[in-house]
């Protein structure tokens, strides 16, 4: 019996998760999942974001499957995500945007995915108050992380039928950092020669990005880069709540739908569990589940292009549960 560490997040987070784990659960396959709170939650019950006990079954199990945790703006604890990143060292954050049938978006072709350096650049959080008036921040950037992340776009590519390798920098500006980035970026395509390669401007990326996203396959980018593209590619489909994506390195994988928590909503049963259920069957396949994901995969996009069954996010009326209902019934 594989364990997965399950954490429901708060918010939203308790009502999809619950959705999500009844659709696998219908597949009956051999898997149990281990639930923790993390998060707001945790902190409001035991004062810690992530309990140790949670820290060890992630340890145990390898695999972790977790709902959106609520993180404050500009004050309050730090990001739950980037401490699980930082703790297991997940170096590659991985966002496959893929249109969904009969969602109204501009774009009705996008298949691409988004690789981000998940353990540096801005993000370390290394800011020093110079005076009242100046605060500086440290952008790092190293060989070994930067050579990770974009062996593992390689490799996926190699894996997956993918044709090209997109590099996002500012190699022009940050010439010694981004500069690193895209040096190493040039060595490692030539490992690869049945792959096409090349790079971008990350502002140059963005336009090309809503003007002909069908250009593009996998793209590879450092931290900051990451997180803004990927969230710009989630719009070209419809939104986060339709992404899907895993933080992992060689031993851990934590898969998690990357939209918010959405309190507002909580408790009304009406959140959309899709980029939750699509990232479940990234996890799925991770272990070795591969029918059984494309099972789940295909009842979905079943539902979207055959039904007039959506969440109150892409203009319908259906529960949460009916939503997940019409999947289920189709596996």
């Amino acid at each position: 019996m594989q364990k997965i560490t399950l954490f429901e997040g708060d918010g939203i987070g308790p009502e999809i998760t619950k959705e999500v784990v009844r659709v696998i659960h219908a597949l009956e396959l051999p898997l149990e999942f281990e639930p923790y709170a993390i998060g707001k939650t945790s902190f409001e019950q035991t004062g810690e974001l992530i309990p140790q006990e949670a820290i060890n079954s992630i340890h145990r199990n390898k695999v972790a499957l977790k709902a959106p945790v609520t993180t404050p703006i500009g004050h309050g604890f730090r990001s739950v995500n980037v401490g699980l990143r930082l703790a297991f060292d997940l170096f590659a954050n991985i966002r496959p945007a893929r249109s969904i049938p009969n969602v109204i978006t501009r774009y009705d072709n996008i298949d691409l995915v988004v690789f981000r350096e998940n353990t540096e650049d801005l993000y370390i959080g290394l800011e020093e108050q110079i005076d009242e008036d100046t605060v500086h921040a440290i952008k790092k950037i190293t060989r070994k992380a930067s050579t990770r992340i974009i062996r593992a776009a390689f490799e996926y590519a190699k894996e997956n039928n993918r044709h090209l390798v997109t590099c996002v920098h500012k190699a022009n500006i940050l010439k010694k950092s981004d500069g690193l980035f895209l040096q190493i970026f040039n060595e490692i395509k030539q490992e690869y020669p049945d792959i096409q390669a090349n790079d971008l401007i990350v502002d140059n990326t963005c336009m090309q990005l809503v003007m002909r996203p069908e250009q593009f396959d996998v793209l590879v980018m450092s931290n900051l880069y990451g997180d803004i593209l990927s969230d710009l590619t989630s719009g070209l489909i419809g939104g986060l709540g339709l992404l899907p994506s895993v933080n992992k390195n060689e031993e851990y994988a934590i898969f998690e739908a990357v939209h918010g928590s959405a309190p507002d909503i909580a408790g009304k049963n009406i959140a959309n569990p899709t980029a939750l259920l699509l990232s479940a069957c990234m996890m799925l396949d991770h272990l070795h589940y591969h029918q059984q994901a494309n099972q789940i995969r295909n009842a979905l996009m079943d539902v979207y292009a055959n039904t007039d069954i959506r969440t109150p996010d892409l203009g319908g009326t259906a529960t949460t549960t009916k939503f997940t209902d019409a999947i289920i019934a189709r596996l």
